[in-house]
């Protein structure tokens, strides 16, 4: 689609739009293998360390608090700052984090911590991995903000859902990949085994550190800025100052503009409302899923990470259609799509639990990955559409805080159901009445417009 009368100036803005979105994907790719692996190296605190799932489930509580409000806050910053530096700072900060969880047992001597030793030196144990777990969440806000800066910047409204969702695929590869790569470090010795296993966690952060460190290389090379900065014009048929919601201060980014189209705008809270139960569901398997699969269905840490691995690709495929059939099919209003797709999702993890067989569950899950993973890009394709390209940034910080309240919440729960129950069925259970609940809130912006852009 053209979107400029010069095809030379047309020509070079499609090229640096899909040179930009390639490089966020990288880049967030990255942060996520830096985030994702805490979730593989579990099994290992708790057999090495002594580290109880209560407790586990208290650092991914507050972990994502965190990372919520860092998300959040740095939406607001990065509407503002220079996108390039700002996801190469978290990159960079996110890489000395991951190399320090490696040390966490020396950080912790430094306290007479020992790793298996007296309960006190568990405890204090567990406290640097809480304070490191926290940190490192911390700086993972820093991932998200300046990539949809540039997407609102570089992609029109009308290919938003399909290209957001083509950059929301760094989720799924991201996931995926370190949970293949960490499966492997992990299974690479039964853990708790004489000589097979022990320390293998440490790996789990240490490898995603180094691809965190070269992948900040590429970005500081490769990475463009806003259209501007790269000295092509702007974006056509964005100029928020038409709209009338963009009224009052939003075409100067200023903080009424801010307070009209975020803070006090219903779209946007539902749809905060609506991230809470996405990735409350997700987190069952993002950050339990290792364990649960092999508690509960039997597998060994290496299928495990297979299975999650094809789930996070599954997701892909969902992505990739969901951002397609919205715009060809939905006019852009992904909010009636994802009425239907979430429902399928509470099916899908319902299955999981009830079919006998390992390989009927496990391909149950991966097909509730397709149906989950669309709706949650689609959420941040229809924040940025309604709250424009100048309150991108603050827009998804804001609906994300919903997000990682739910990961927190999901985190923490599933932990205590598994531990109290003696088993997976309460945690899987609750997930299905959250997906449940997301269809019936997307329910309630069926009638939403696709864009604020629209001036009817």
């Amino acid at each position: 689609m053209s979107l400029f009368e010069d095809r030379k100036t047309d020509l070079a803005f499609h090229r640096m739009q899909w040179r930009m979105l390639f490089a966020t994907m990288i880049g967030y790719t990255l942060f996520y293998f830096m985030r994702k692996n805490f979730s593989f190296a579990m099994p290992g605190l708790q057999q090495d360390c002594g580290i109880s799932k209560p407790m586990l489930g208290n650092f991914l509580f507050w972990g994502g608090i965190v990372y919520g409000l860092s998300k959040f806050l740095n939406g607001m910053v990065g509407d503002k700052v220079n996108p390039r530096r700002m996801l190469c700072f978290g990159l960079l900060a996110c890489t000395v984090v991951n190399v320090a969880f490696g040390f966490a047992p020396q950080i912790a001597s430094l306290f007479k911590a020992d790793c298996a030793a007296a309960p006190e030196g568990t405890a204090a144990l567990a406290w640097t991995f809480g304070i490191l777990l926290v940190a490192n969440q911390f700086f993972q806000g820093t991932g998200f903000p300046p990539c949809a800066k540039l997407i609102a910047f570089w992609v029109p409204p009308k290919e938003l859902a399909t290209k957001m969702s083509v950059w929301n695929t760094s989720h799924s590869i991201g996931g995926g990949l370190v949970a293949k790569i960490c499966g492997v470090v992990m299974g690479l010795g039964v853990i708790g085994a004489a000589n097979q296993g022990v320390g293998m966690w440490r790996w789990c952060f240490w490898t995603m550190a180094a691809l965190g460190f070269a992948g900040l290389v590429l970005m500081l090379l490769w990475l463009p800025g806003t259209p501007r900065e790269e000295g092509l014009p702007d974006l056509p048929g964005t100029d928020v100052a038409a709209s009338p919601r963009a009224a009052d201060g939003a075409a100067d980014g200023n903080g009424p503009g801010a307070m009209r189209m975020v803070f006090m705008n219903p779209v946007i809270w539902m749809l905060g409302a609506i991230n809470f139960t996405i990735n409350a569901v997700r987190a069952l398997v993002a950050d339990w899923g290792p364990t649960m699969l092999q508690e509960a269905k039997g597998l060994t840490p290496s299928d495990a990470g297979t299975v999650i691995m094809l789930f996070e690709f599954a997701g892909i495929a969902g992505m990739l259609f969901a951002g397609w059939a919205t715009d060809r099919f939905f006019g852009g209003r992904a909010p009636r799509l994802c009425v239907f797709l979430m429902a399928l999702t509470a099916a899908c993890f319902a299955a999981f639990w009830f079919v006998p067989s390992a390989a009927l569950g496990a391909a149950a899950l991966c097909l509730g990955g397709f149906c989950l993973y669309g709706p949650q890009a689609l959420t941040g394709v229809t924040a940025t559409n309604t709250a424009t390209k100048r309150f991108a940034g603050t827009s998804i910080g804001f609906i994300s805080l919903f997000s990682y309240i739910g990961v927190s919440v999901a985190g923490k729960v599933c932990g205590n159901l598994a531990h109290s129950s003696g088993g997976w069925m309460q945690p899987l259970m609750a997930t299905v009445a959250t997906a449940l609940a997301g269809a019936v809130l997307f329910m309630a912006l069926w009638r939403t417009k696709a864009s604020s852009y629209e001036c009817s």
